[in-house]
C-alpha cells in the first residue's frame, strides 16, 4: 500500500497497536473494548435502520376511467356532482367543529 510510509506496512501497524497494548492495563484494556463494541454498536444500529428508511412505502394511486366518447355536458354534469360531494364534506366537517366547540364552552 503506497499511502502508508516506507518503513510501515498494515501488518506493523498493528504489531505496534498490540504492543502498544500490552503494555496498558487490565482496565484501560476493558474500558477500550467496551468502548470500541459500544461505537460498534450504535453505527450497525444506524446503518440497519438506514436500509429500512430509504426504502419509500407503496403508494396506492386510484385512477377513475372515462369512456373517451363522453361529451361536455357529462363532463360539466360529473364536475358539479363531485364539486357537490365535497361542498356536503367541507359543510359536515364545519358542522363537527361548531359541534366540538359548544361542548367544549369556546366561542
Amino acid at each position: 500500500m503506497s499511502w502508508f510510509p516506507k518503513p510501515s506496512s498494515p501488518r506493523e501497524a498493528l504489531r505496534d497497536l498490540a504492543a502498544f497494548m500490552r503494555q496498558r492495563s487490565r482496565e484501560q484494556v476493558i474500558g477500550a473494548a467496551i468502548a470500541l463494541v459500544a461505537t460498534g454498536l450504535i453505527v450497525v444500529g444506524f446503518s440497519i435502520d438506514t436500509k429500512d428508511a430509504m426504502t419509500p412505502p407503496p403508494q396506492v394511486v386510484e385512477v377513475e376511467l372515462y369512456p373517451s366518447n363522453r361529451t361536455d355536458a357529462e363532463i360539466i354534469a360529473d364536475q358539479k356532482k363531485d364539486q357537490a360531494a365535497k361542498d356536503a364534506a367541507k359543510k359536515e366537517k364545519q358542522r363537527q367543529f361548531q359541534q366540538l366547540e359548544k361542548q367544549l364552552g369556546i366561542e
